[in-house]
């Protein structure tokens, strides 16, 4: 893979949870936030896309996203989630997990992915392709570990985080 991105936008019903916690959502390295959606660039990786139904999962690989990622803060503390592999035949983006600079968990499993949502591979003429409507979901693992950090037990596995959108290079 030779670049592009991939943009969670964010489900109300996180964004509420963050502001109920009093968390503050930022963007880490190469990351931007734009209308309501988080966009990482894409570093690399390896992705095979089969006919759905030909095989299953129908979306094969790895895609890395180095050099970036997801902040949240709550007064002195800053957990930052960076790092992010997406492996879509797991359905797990793992991600290194840093609390105020330290590493708390590295390439630990951030995010479930659901699939079942996915709509059915678009090419543009620019030259992308375009795999759009993965559910992305707080995994258990990151729910305990927010928690832990943060002093709460309101992050929840399965909630729902937000729709991806990934953008590559074809040519």
């Amino acid at each position: 893979m030779t670049g592009r991105t991939t943009a969670v936008a964010l489900d109300k019903g996180f964004t509420d949870a963050l502001t109920t916690l009093m968390l503050t959502p930022g963007v880490v390295g190469g990351a931007t936030m734009e209308g309501g959606s988080v966009v990482f660039p894409i570093t690399g990786g390896n992705v095979t896309y089969y006919t759905p139904g030909s095989i299953q999962p129908y979306v094969q690989g790895i895609i890395n996203h180095q050099g970036s990622g997801l902040s949240l803060t709550a007064g002195e503390t800053v957990v930052e989630l960076t790092n992010f592999n997406i492996d879509p035949g797991t359905s797990k983006l793992m991600g290194d997990v840093t609390v105020n600079g330290t590493v708390a968990a590295p390439q630990a499993v951030i995010f479930d992915l659901d699939g079942s949502t996915l709509q059915p591979l678009q090419s543009n003429p620019d030259g992308t392709a375009v795999l759009t409507g993965t559910t992305v979901k707080m995994s258990a693992d990151a729910a305990g570990l927010l928690n832990k950090t943060f002093n709460t037990d309101a992050v929840k596995a399965g909630l729902v985080v937000g729709i991806a959108t990934i953008t590559i290079n074809t040519q």
